[in-house]
């Protein structure tokens, strides 16, 4: 049996990693090949997407940051109650990173090294926090899955992990949903991203400016929730929205401009591409290697760079669409659970 540990998880606050979560269990539903038992924490009794699961009722309730590493050193201080909830469990996946509670087998995945790559964008206490308690729990994985091999190398180079531990298996999508639409394209740029410091807004803000000298009629929609402080002219905040609304937007956009300055994969442009959408992307971290050559690539440290690639983009956006759709048949969460289910396998 596979303990899949998700005592970590806070809905609506993980962003990509809660994603990669929830259609991972699904694909394990779908197309594992083990039996399965999902720990839930208090925060998120309905997480386990229709795998055998129980809730922790040892694990305390949280949902701010200080709650958080309250109930996680409350668990690291008294694991016992918890380790047993997974007694019989050959090995124990913890797709968050942190291995709460420890236990030997273990799969870790390591989303991305940012805090190490880009610490200015990090408060102190979170460094001291991922230095101590993610570095411990990766290095003490049997093994480590990472979504690029942009994760890989980093992590090997900035953790000193060995690289025969580390096992890189991409995100995936879900084609049923993601499809393009039937009707006109809408005259609006999208941008899916809470608005972290890496996902860069404020130089969107500014080349948005230097398309709407061109384009005036365009508009600018972001969504993804953060910090809903003031937008400039033409920019529209959306806020967190339901799927199957995001969605909606994709199908309709015009093209998706995506200028985060650190990913460890990036599945926003591959969702997008998906829909059809013509995709300009930034050229940082996974990016690139994620795209695949489908989309326009960009510096995102520069304005005018990103302003450039968006109006390329528009003026020949079914070669962009084109490519993307391409590239997006790819992937698929049903090869993620799979590839995922091969590395329990190593351990079993």
């Amino acid at each position: 049996m596979v303990g899949i540990s998700l005592l970590t998880l806070v809905p609506g606050e993980l962003g990509g990693s809660e994603t990669y979560v929830r259609e991972l269990l699904r694909g394990l539903g779908r197309v594992g090949e083990q039996s399965y038992r999902v720990l839930l924490p208090p925060a998120a009794p309905a997480a386990a997407e229709g795998l055998p699961a129980e809730t922790a009722t040892e694990y305390r309730h949280a949902h701010t940051i200080p709650e958080r590493l309250v109930a996680m050193a409350a668990a690291a201080a008294r694991p016992g109650p918890l380790r047993r909830r997974l007694r019989g469990a050959g090995v124990v996946h913890y797709p968050l990173t942190l291995q709460v509670p420890a236990m030997s087998p273990s799969v870790v995945t390591l989303h991305d090294v940012q805090h190490l790559d880009l610490p200015r964008m990090f408060p102190r206490s979170e460094l001291l926090f991922r230095r101590v308690a993610w570095h411990r729990s990766i290095r003490a994985a049997d093994r480590v899955i990472v979504l690029s091999e942009f994760v890989r190398d980093r992590a090997v180079a900035t953790l000193g992990l060995d690289r025969a531990r580390i096992r890189v298996v991409p995100s995936g999508l879900d084609h049923a949903l993601l499809t393009p639409g039937v009707e006109e394209r809408e005259p609006f740029l999208l941008y899916p991203a809470r608005r972290w410091p890496h996902k860069n807004h404020e130089r969107l803000f500014e080349a948005f400016a230097l398309v709407r000298r061109e384009r005036p009629e365009l508009r600018l929609v972001l969504t993804g929730g953060g910090d809903d402080g003031a937008v400039p002219d033409g920019v529209e905040s959306r806020g967190r929205l339901p799927w199957p609304e995001l969605v909606r937007l994709m199908q309709h956009a015009s093209a998706l401009v995506f200028p985060s300055l650190y990913e460890g994969f990036g599945l926003p442009p591959l969702e997008a591409m998906a829909c059809g959408l013509p995709v300009c992307s930034s050229n940082a971290g996974a990016l690139p290697e994620t795209v695949g050559g489908a989309a326009r690539l960009f510096d995102p440290h520069d304005p005018r760079a990103i302003a450039a690639a968006v109006l390329d983009v528009l003026d020949s956006p079914e070669e962009w669409r084109r490519r993307g759709l391409v590239r997006a048949a790819e992937f698929s969460w049903d090869a993620t659970a799979r590839a995922t289910d091969a590395v329990y396998a190593e351990l079993l």
